[in-house]
């Protein structure tokens, strides 16, 4: 057969044929993808006829199809299904990726055309689209001289090595160092489903067949572990929680420190190369954050009174552990009496709701259903077209009058192959110029149920499900002409944006009365809980800013290193950056350690983390929109799909933003929605 990535897919939306793909079909397609777009670069670049949109512009855009296929399947196995062999295709790959792009913007040839594209005549967009180009040629260093590209292709060589070790790094760590427990009675807190979960998690990590039966708790991605919250042996919580901040701290093959400090000071060199002060500062130019003195600004104003509310949160729970005989309150306490003050104060056991979240209704009578409601949207599985990975479901999305919007995929469950955490990704981006609708996906990392038991989602998780819809949204309602302007191919201060705003939908009461239901009696989740949890919406925030700002506040140090300094200690590094940024309390480990954070080390994000709380600004006064125009109506929704989730990045998108709202974004909603106010 020949390689599946080397013509386009005939299944529906362009659908990868992932039946057909092997492993060993990736290296030869991304050689292949390769020499063809390196030969459609050279033909542009050398191309005699006077520059003009296109003949450059249009053609870079037409312009690396093989390429794109397969990298967009590769990356989606390396994030989602990361075997052995396909861990050693990724670092062989890497490198070649880097380099490969440093030929396309590197090229001065290249650039000169593009520089001299005229954009008289275009339309908005494609005038936009010529001056992207330049920006993104200029960022990457197509202006140095030669001595200064030759630095820059080490340097982006290093870096793509150094990213691809780390994740690969932290994905074993976090297998290894999930918490094995041999007595169930340590595991006294968690339903009969979460220990059904513990004991087949043990039993596929090869435990089985032990004398006596064995239970494994695996690790999240973020600092703070689900369980935390319900185990009631103390030293269980704290074995779980030291678990989860050592990542890539302990003394063995797996730290990751010292890759974090050599990618900082690469950053940085990278970054005065361009001639900037820091990678701080380079990557907020590319920004919808006016300059990094605003984030600064901002995130100073919100880190005082968040560590004042902490502070008031944990003396509310000192007193209920007190009442427990626990005179010294540690971390892995918090958010054991954080629920005991939430039943006490306002009578929400989160630990309860569980069985009214199963996930098939959560995403069918719950997700779907509020697009439904408001776009007018429909899903339909699709059995018969296949994922990369057994567990992987696909549905058609329609348009309300029938017309095919694309395709969704589902990833739901956690596996050792699988990174932590949640993302939306794409396989195809939808574009006018190459006739392409969107093939997005959903990942999570929900506990596996053992066979025949339903799948129940905590209450973070069924957040987490709306959140991550909200990016498979913008992927799927994207209406751009050119390719990469498509869906969430936005600034990364804004792309968290449509994401958040999808969240609101989750507690929206026609939404949880449809998808809120007991999974054994089918009786509706009352509504004076609904009203409780509402009501105990504040509660736990200080904690929550704080563990965020944390995260935020050390990502800016790390990436704020002056050229030429480095890191010695990184865990000196880090205590030192918490204590300076005001947010050092021992009861609040930031939400990612420097071991762990793949976000910024892994992830795109590097000094970009502030970008969650920057764009809950904007989500913020949406939902007040949203309420003041009457919530969960189809006029609503085409209005926010129309001016903001079609147009990606084919305008400005905070032009975007004042286009919906009609104005500039207020903080004030995210200060009340914080306790902050």
């Amino acid at each position: 057969m020949s390689n599946p990535f080397l013509h386009t897919s005939t299944l529906p939306y362009q659908l990868p044929p992932f039946e057909q793909i092997t492993p060993d079909d990736f290296l030869p397609a991304f050689k292949a993808g390769f020499d063809e777009n390196l030969m459609e670069i050279d033909a542009i670049a050398a191309n005699s006829d006077t520059p003009d949109f296109e003949n450059t512009i249009a053609a870079m855009e037409r312009a690396g199809q093989t390429l794109a296929r397969t990298a967009y399947v590769f990356f989606t196995f390396a994030a989602a299904d990361a075997t052995e062999q396909i861990q050693a295709i990724q670092q062989e790959v890497g490198p070649q990726l880097a380099e490969h792009e440093d030929s396309i913007y590197l090229n001065k040839a290249l650039f000169e055309r593009i520089s001299a594209v005229s954009t008289d005549g275009l339309d908005e967009e494609s005038a936009r689209l010529v001056s992207e180009y330049r920006r993104s040629f200029i960022r990457a260093g197509a202006q140095l001289d030669d001595e200064g590209q030759a630095r820059m292709r080490k340097l982006n060589a290093r870096l793509s090595v150094l990213g691809t070790e780390y994740a690969q790094k932290l994905l074993k760590d976090t297998n290894e160092s999930a918490l094995l427990v041999t007595d169930a009675a340590e595991l006294d807190g968690l339903s009969d489903d979460d220990i059904a979960s513990a004991a087949a998690a043990a039993a596929e990590a090869g435990w089985a067949g032990a004398s006596k039966e064995k239970y494994l708790l695996s690790l999240v991605l973020p600092t703070s572990q689900p369980a935390l919250a319900s185990l009631t042996n103390r030293d269980t919580r704290r074995r779980l929680l030291e678990a989860s901040l050592n990542r890539g701290f302990r003394n063995n093959s797996e730290n990751t420190l010292g890759i974090a400090a050599e990618m900082a000071a690469l950053r940085a060199e990278r970054a005065e190369l361009l001639g900037f002060a820091n990678h701080a500062e380079f990557a907020t130019d590319n920004q919808t954050a006016p300059s990094l003195e605003a984030i600064h600004a901002m995130l100073g104003k919100l880190a005082p009174p968040a560590v004042r509310n902490a502070q008031a949160e944990a003396e509310l729970l000192r007193e209920a552990a007190a009442r427990d005989g626990v005179e010294d309150l540690q971390a892995w306490d918090w958010s054991y009496y954080s629920e005991q003050v939430r039943r006490e104060k306002f009578s929400v056991d989160r630990a309860a709701l569980r069985p009214y979240f199963e996930l098939e209704r959560v995403l069918k009578d719950g997700v779907f259903y509020a697009a439904n409601r408001l776009y007018g949207v429909t899903f339909t599985e699709r059995p018969d077209l296949a994922g990369y990975h057994p567990d992987v479901r696909v549905w058609e999305v329609k348009n309300e009058d029938g017309s095919g919007l694309g395709l969704f995929l589902g990833d739901y469950y956690t596996r050792d192959t699988k990174a932590g955490g949640a993302w939306m990704n794409s396989l195809v981006h939808q574009s006018s110029l190459l006739g392409t609708a969107s093939v997005v996906i959903n990942n999570l990392n929900i506990a596996k149920p053992a066979a025949g038991e339903p799948t129940l989602l905590s209450f973070d998780e069924v957040v987490t499900a709306f959140h991550e819809f909200g990016h498979a949204l913008h992927g799927l309602f994207s209406d751009v002409t050119y390719p990469q302007f498509s869906g969430t191919a936005v600034p990364r201060d804004f792309v968290e944006y449509p994401s958040q705003v999808n969240e609101m939908w989750m507690l929206w009461p026609e939404v949880v009365a449809n998808f809120a239901k007991h999974y054994a009696t089918g009786e509706p989740l009352p509504q004076d809980a609904i009203d409780r949890i509402e009501a105990a919406s504040t509660w736990g925030e200080g904690f929550g800013t704080t563990e965020y700002l944390g995260a935020t506040l050390l990502d800016l140090a790390w990436h704020e290193l002056a050229p030429g300094e480095t890191v010695q200690d990184p865990e000196a590094f880090e205590a030192e950056a918490l204590e300076r940024a005001g947010v050092a309390l021992d009861l609040v480990p930031p939400r990612y350690r420097s071991g762990y954070f793949k976000h910024i080390f892994a992830g795109g994000y590097a000094a970009s983390y502030y970008a969650y709380i920057w764009s809950e600004v904007l989500d913020a006064d949406t939902v007040e929109w949203f309420k003041e125009n009457g919530g969960l109506t189809r006029e609503n929704g085409d209005r926010f799909r129309r001016e903001l989730l079609a147009r990606g990045n084919s305008i400005d998108p905070l032009q975007s933003f004042r286009n919906f709202r009609g104005r500039e974004a207020a903080i004030e909603p995210l200060l009340h929605r914080r306790g902050l106010a």
